[in-house]
């Protein structure tokens, strides 16, 4: 009799965003002719960039013609993009990040989730929270995070750094020596809360990870919508990140590919300890499990950082910048306390007082049919908090915000 992950059964309800599609989809069988408009799940509105959809075409017609088809490429993906990707997400920053330290991938998420095969799990976890909850979510099915505790709703392998109000949504540097967590994930500019470190501030945690021997997770899928002059464009600005940093990204939302999945992975390749070199480790791996992402795909994102692609690009960000702007904006004349909007596409607000964040969302739902994301979704330091998206239709988003001023 064969068993089964037993992870799994730990737990205590389904995925965040699996759960809030549900519900929407509940009520809109019930209200078949309710106009409900969502500002929920960051998915992008906007279509591909002339330049990206060129590249496609182009692409396509490549793998129709006997001389130009190609099969299997490489798996850490074709040469041409992992050029342009050197050359304009990192030396242009001065981070030396050479073409064989990036692993195109199919899409953040996934390597969001793999990356963890290359610890053992004795490792200990840091992670910043509220967070993206598929950090935590990839550990408690891998077997590192422990078990959860319903009470704190936190899981006992897992040292939780809260990013709160009071520390303005910037984790605290652990204290303990005896101690310190091995892997500690960063996501700047934030999700959820919209935040986004200093260089400095990202520097002493380059320093703490090179003293303790750390490794930082560094999630960057935001990074075009940063705006605050002098904000960090990648870690590797930080002095020594290259040993103590694997850094993810992913074009889904900065230049809309949510559904042609593409992103990357950069390993310098001197991080490792005497065990090993985990650039070597990722090679390995992703020979043995992974066969690269589509041709025709990396062509459309090589064509992102084209002259006509990044105008294109910037205008696709520039159009959501305006959603959250407005968002913010409106939702503090409403009397609400908001946060982010500035270098990230959500807006961070508190919920009405007295209300926790799923009440407001069958709130929403109920009265004005809008759907939202319920903060404590991303961890106990969310309860109370509410996620907004500026990904939306600007006209849409617009009517969203004069439908809440109806409560």
């Amino acid at each position: 009799m064969y068993e089964l992950n037993d992870n799994f059964f730990k737990f205590p309800g389904g995925y965040l965003f699996t759960m809030v599609r549900q519900k929407n989809e509940r009520y809109q069988k019930e209200h078949p002719n309710a106009d409900v408009i969502s500002l929920g799940v960051g998915d992008v509105t906007r279509p591909l960039a002339p330049a990206v959809v060129e590249a496609l075409e182009k692409a396509v017609r490549e793998m129709g013609e006997e001389k130009t088809f190609r099969g299997y490429g490489a798996t850490q993906g074709y040469e041409f993009l992992r050029r342009a990707v050197s050359q304009n997400d990192f030396q242009q920053y001065g981070a030396q990040i050479e073409e064989d330290e990036i692993f195109i991938n199919d899409g953040a998420k996934s390597d969001v989730g793999n990356i963890i095969e290359l610890f053992s799990l004795n490792n200990s976890l840091a992670i910043c929270e509220p967070t993206y909850p598929a950090y935590v979510d990839t550990n408690v099915i891998a077997g590192r995070a422990g078990s959860y505790d319903v009470k704190t709703g936190q899981w006992s392998n897992i040292r939780y750094m809260a990013c709160t109000e009071d520390n303005g949504f910037y984790p605290e540097i652990p204290k303990d020596t005896e101690n310190p967590p091995a892997l500690i994930y960063l996501c700047y500019p934030n999700n959820p809360t919209g935040a986004m470190i200093t260089l400095p501030k990202l520097q002493e945690w380059v320093d703490y990870a090179r003293k303790t021997g750390a490794v930082i997770l560094y999630d960057a899928a935001y990074v075009g919508f940063i705006e605050t002059p002098g904000a960090p464009h990648t870690i590797y600005e930080c002095e020594g990140a290259r040993e103590c940093a694997i850094e993810m990204r992913s074009y889904s939302k900065t230049a809309g590919f949510t559904g042609m999945r593409l992103g990357y992975t950069v390993i310098p390749k001197e991080l490792g300890n005497a065990q090993g070199n985990l650039h070597q480790m990722w090679q390995r791996r992703q020979g043995t499990k992974y066969n690269g992402a589509p041709y025709i795909i990396q062509r459309g994102a090589e064509a992102i950082y084209t002259g006509a692609g990044k105008e294109q690009t910037k205008a696709q960000i520039a159009y959501y910048k305006r959603n959250t702007q407005m968002i913010l904006e409106e939702l503090r004349k409403m009397g609400y306390t908001a946060y982010g909007g500035k270098d990230a596409p959500y807006v961070w607000m508190k919920t009405p007082v007295g209300m926790n964040s799923w009440e407001f969302f069958d709130l929403l739902l109920e009265r004005e049919q809008l759907i939202g994301t319920p903060g404590s979704g991303f961890g106990p330091s969310g309860e109370g908090f509410f996620r907004l998206t500026g990904f939306g239709n600007y006209e849409r988003t617009k009517e969203a915000l004069e439908r809440m001023k109806h409560l």
